[in-house]
């Protein structure tokens, strides 16, 4: 493990190598504990590199067993090897040159899970950002591109399947006992791209014909009797195969595209060229074990993968830096496809309560950073909400600008000018701005501006001049190395809804750039004046979030229910139905933490319970609409000084209300909707069992609560169903005897299933109160409990941490401690999966003043620890920084 070296990396430092590799060959002979590997790579010196400059390739953890410079034996005082770096001085300066590195590494022993390393008898590598140094020493940089051919040698019993990047090249016996395969991808590609894969693995196939008329082989492998599991992923695949086809005119290039699922993963997937490997996660399914957002995220995250062969492999980063250039870019592009092959509005609901819940609360915290950062200490720390959701926002909103059409054109340009380089933000945005004629200048600080832009409106109508004046004023606050913020340029979508739900057409708009139904705020303050406007209208501002801000407008409840009535964006009328809610429970949480009585207004129940009972709105939407802002919503608009308590308590008073307001309309919605048949994974029929769940949940707040969520646990045929009745129970009555006998009928069905056994603690993690810190302890020493497998870690602790306002924030600091104890244990074996397990501490200084304290106390138990790993200093020293 790399300890903190306190290393800050600068994008104003960023240089190009001085040697271009031309080419890479990779022999592995694998062996569990004594893996050999020979790397050949030939370079020659870059234009106008200096005479005497050495070759410098990066190591982590690495002993060197053999250096040649074409095919000789390097003489010792020829270069400096130590186990991060390999610098080799004296080589030529016209002609191409070989430099030959053979290094032996453990897989075996590899628990970081970075590099290659050897998993349930499988061996897999995952090397973004920077694991291939783990592997051999190599210029471990994304600017760095070459073509690999790649030969694995195994035993043949054990590994079977041998993979890698590219296209098969052939294989068969090597010697005794094992066999090798021969794989060359002839795309340049970054080093974190390469993979490999070998093991006993079973494979399910289908082909896919490209739009150009070219057959590709598609293969998923999965441990042997899951391969029923992986239809829905192989679908998923072709669905997204032909999307972008269509959608961006993006043809597959190489004659197989290969998915390997696996276990023991640090993230959710890798887009490897051509050899994608997957967190089993986003791969296995089917209606007994995945439930309805486990399709949704298979169908999403497959499609993700597959969509950066062009975003981020065919074109990638210059350096890490412009990570958002592929990650962003791609969530856009996997967001587009989900909205088409599923419900635009439901979907854009989702992406922003994600959006709102995660990368709001970063960009108001210690761990706040713009888009595109100018520096870093550990890179596998800046996968972020920010990086990803946001970066996707900022696309999303050049796409709002431009248009449809226009923005179509940019992206070809840029597939065309860009295809095998290694890019830049500035390269992505210098090409909406040449086919639109725009200046994209101000536009480009959403990339290098952090935090959340807070825009204040405020409105009259004028019914003797006709006129509607919308005033805009937007400031965006000081973050952790930016006090000071210039304008952006923020795109608004907006209607005037008239009081019989017609939109008004004004005969004209000044005060700034208006394109159809969408204002430009460029300025501080702008006054949009709107003239011809016959009666006053209501305002829907922000419609379809077409901007990630915060917006102040205090618009009247009466106001607000026209929206949530008659606005033809589902979205916003979702978002108006959420700014009703939001007020009264923003004030039940007061009155909780103040022990008075808790009351909310009996038009914001009315308005949602219309919601309910509209036939002609979709199920989906629905049960979005009913889905009250989470507890960790209020306190992000709180602010501070939050009490985790009061706000669940007030939260529960409403929920209790709505029920009793609403009994009939759930009663009939539990047995209205419920599905008949064969259990189906699409849209409709998730939207149906949505609904009917959201109603199950509401009437557990009613007399028979608990039976009722029993009974529905019992006659649940599919898993969407079985883990919100088994939530319903734990949640609500955690301690019945008929949550104890479904928490252990459930374990019993599924002992031998590790991905359905994450729900099971999962749904006990999040059990809110103070006692689930105990029930937590007790599942760790649960046999089932493995504390090497990064999900099952993450089912429980994370979590706990992440998703337990109450149980995690115990005033006495006793879950801080936990998670520090946690922390402490997990970084030595995975840095990664400790450091982001870590985050869940972001918000610490919203917290009131007692809870506060303990977080930072346990903060900085984890700051005074001896032997940090770089990923765990980097984010406990930003999260306590002053």
């Amino acid at each position: 493990m790399r300890t903190d070296t306190g290393q800050i990396v600068h994008l104003a430092d960023y240089r190009p190598t001085d040697f271009i590799l031309e080419r890479v060959d990779l022999t592995f002979e694998l062996d569990p504990t004594a893996t050999r590997l020979e790397s050949r790579l030939i370079f020659h010196r870059r234009d106008g590199a200096a005479p005497e400059a050495a070759l410098v390739l990066d190591g982590d953890d690495l002993v060197l067993a053999d250096l040649r410079l074409d095919q000789n034996e390097m003489p010792a005082g020829q270069f400096d090897a130590t186990p991060d770096s390999l610098v080799i001085r004296d080589l030529p300066l016209a002609s191409p040159f070989e430099v030959t590195v053979v290094t032996i590494i453990n897989p075996e022993a590899n628990t970081q899970l970075m590099g290659l390393y050897r998993t349930n008898g499988v061996y897999c590598t995952q090397c973004e950002a920077e694991g291939f140094r783990r592997i051999t020493y190599f210029p471990d940089r994304p600017d760095v591109l070459a073509p690999y051919t790649v030969t694995v040698i195994a035993d043949k019993a054990a590994n079977p399947v041998l993979l890698s990047n590219g296209n098969f090249l052939g294989g068969g016996n090597y010697d005794e006992g094992r066999h090798f395969a021969a794989w060359f991808d002839p795309f340049p590609k970054p080093s974190y791209l390469f993979a490999l894969v070998a093991g006993d693995l079973g494979v399910v196939e289908d082909t896919f014909t490209t739009m150009s008329g070219r057959e590709v082989a598609l293969k998923i492998y999965v441990e042997h009797g899951k391969e029923p599991r992986a239809a829905y992923a192989m679908d998923a695949l072709k669905r997204s195969m032909r999307w972008d086809e269509e959608r961006f005119g993006r043809e597959y290039d190489l004659d197989i595209f290969m998915i390997v699922a696996v276990s023991d993963f640090n993230m959710g997937a890798m887009e490897n060229k051509g050899l994608n490997v997957f967190n089993d996660k986003y791969v296995l399914a089917d209606p007994e074990t995945a439930t309805d957002q486990d399709y949704a995220n298979i169908e999403a995250i497959i499609a993700h993968e597959y969509f950066h062969n062009w975003t981020g492999n065919r074109i990638t980063c210059r350096d890490w830096f412009q990570l958002c250039l592929k990650e962003g870019l791609t969530v856009y592009r996997d967001h587009e496809f989900s909205a088409d092959q599923r419900s635009r509005a439901v979907k854009r609901i989702a992406e922003v309560r994600h959006l709102k819940a995660e990368q709001f609360p970063e960009d108001a915290g210690p761990l706040a950073h713009p888009v595109r950062p100018t520096t870093y200490r550990e890179i596998n720390n800046f996968y972020t909400t920010t990086v990803y959701e946001k970066g996707s926002e900022v696309t999303r909103m050049i796409a709002t600008i431009l248009g449809r059409d226009t923005f179509k054109q940019g992206m070809d340009l840029y597939f065309e000018r860009h295809d095998g380089d290694a890019a830049t933000v500035e390269d992505f945005v210098a090409c909406f701005a040449q086919v639109s004629g725009r200046d994209l200048g101000q536009f480009s600080r959403w990339y290098h501006q952090a935090g959340t832009p807070m825009v204040t409106a405020s409105a009259t109508y004028d019914a003797t001049g006709r006129t509607f004046a919308l005033t805009l004023e937007q400031t965006v606050p000081p973050t952790p190395g930016q006090s000071a913020k210039e304008p952006m340029h923020i795109p608004l979508s907006f209607a005037l809804i008239l009081d019989n739900g017609s939109v008004a057409e004004p005969s004209s708009i000044e005060g700034g750039e208006v394109t159809g139904d969408v204002l430009h705020l460029t300025e501080r303050r702008q006054t949009f004046t709107f003239s011809g406007i016959g009666a006053r209208p209501v305002l829907s501002l922000n419609r379809g979030f077409s901007a990630p801000i915060n917006l102040d407008f205090r618009q009247a409840p009466a106001d607000l229910a026209h929206i949530a009535r008659h606005d033809s964006d589902l979205f916003a009328r979702w978002q108006a139905l959420t700014d009703l809610a939001l007020p009264n429970l923003l004030q039940a949480a007061r009155d909780a933490r103040d022990g008075r009585e808790i009351s909310c207004d009996p038009a914001f129940l009315a308005a949602l319970l219309e919601v309910a009972g509209d036939e002609s709105l979709e199920p989906a939407f629905r049960a979005q609409a009913l889905a009250l802002p989470s507890e960790a919503d209020i306190a992000r608009e709180l602010g501070s000084n939050n009490d985790p308590d009061a706000i669940h308590a007030g939260r529960q008073a409403i929920l209790a209300r709505l029920a009793g307001e609403g009994a009939a309309i759930f009663e009939a919605l539990f047995a209205d909707m419920r599905m008949q048949g064969a259990f189906s994974p699409d849209a409709a029929s998730a939207g149906r069992r949505a609904l009917r769940n959201t109603a199950l949940s509401y009437l557990s707040y009613l007399e028979g609560g608990v039976a009722r969520a029993a009974d529905a646990f019992a006659a649940a045929d599919n898993m969407t169903d079985m883990t919100q009745a088994l939530t319903v129970l734990a949640h609500r009555f955690p301690g019945e005897a008929a949550t104890a006998n479904a928490l252990g009928a459930f374990l019993k069905r599924f002992d031998d299933n590790p991905l359905v056994l994450d729900k099971w603690f999962s749904i006990q993690a999040t059990i809110p109160g103070h006692a689930t810190l105990a029930r937590v302890k007790a599942l760790m020493e649960d046999p089932h409990f493995v504390a090497s497998n990064p999900n099952r870690m993450r089912a429980l602790v994370g979590t706990f941490a992440f998703a337990n306002p109450t149980g995690f924030n115990r005033r006495d600091g006793e879950g801080y401690r936990f998670l520090a104890r946690q922390i402490l244990a997990i970084d030595p074996r995975n840095p990664q999966l400790a450091a982001r397990i870590l985050t869940a501490m972001r918000s610490w200084r919203s917290l009131e003043p007692v809870r506060a304290g303990q977080a930072r106390a346990a903060l900085g138990e984890i700051a005074e620890a001896a032997g940090l790993s770089t990923d765990v200093r980097d984010i406990v020293e930003r999260m306590i920084k002053d």
